[in-house]
């Protein structure tokens, strides 16, 4: 299926199925983050291993404040800055931020703390807003190849058995970049 609705797209996800979608420089693939079967169908289409984890995409703030009520707060308020103080063009940033016992043990891969981004791209918020919290988010290729960064290119990958919720992409150049909280240490510049 192929769509520009919102309302369907979030559907889908609510639904335990896999959504392509296009993020702020690449599509991506996403799932309920709380669907395991959707999450292993996501490391089957990627062949991508459990161990690595994934990131968790969100509307608003509100749906992952949760995740940041350990950070030393100088490095909160960092977080809140490079997600709520961003342009439209400037290269978003991820955080490792400390998994709650919320996030499930298959998103977080072998690590002890989940990979998270709030977005500033509209079609992206609305998505987790319509679907009322945060999704998964990788990158829409198979392990080794470049990120889809068309409608065309994803459905190249993963053909017309997927799900796709068609739009625009975001103005960056680069997938995020992504700092660890705990350590100010850039994982990927």
């Amino acid at each position: 299926m192929i769509t520009t609705s919102v309302a369907e797209a979030a559907q889908v996800l609510q639904q335990g199925k896999v959504l392509a979608y296009p993020t702020e420089a690449v599509w991506g693939l996403g799932c309920d983050p709380y669907n395991e079967t959707a999450f292993l169908e996501i490391l089957k289409l990627k062949q991508r291993p459990i161990e690595k984890g994934v990131i968790l995409l969100a509307g608003q703030l509100s749906q992952v404040e949760h995740l940041l009520t350990d950070i030393d707060p100088t490095i909160r308020e960092q977080i809140i800055h490079s997600w709520t103080q961003r342009s439209k063009t400037e290269r978003a940033t991820t955080w490792l931020l400390p998994a709650d016992d919320q996030i499930p043990t298959w998103i977080k891969g072998d690590h002890p703390q989940v990979a998270v981004r709030v977005t500033n791209h509209p079609l992206c918020t609305a998505l987790c807003n319509a679907f009322n919290g945060f999704i998964v988010s990788t990158s829409a290729n198979p392990a080794g190849l470049e990120p889809a960064r068309s409608l065309q290119e994803a459905n190249q990958y993963f053909g017309s058995d997927l799900n796709y919720l068609n739009g625009d992409l975001g103005l960056s150049r680069e997938p995020s970049k992504i700092i660890d909280a705990s350590t100010g240490a850039i994982i990927r510049a």
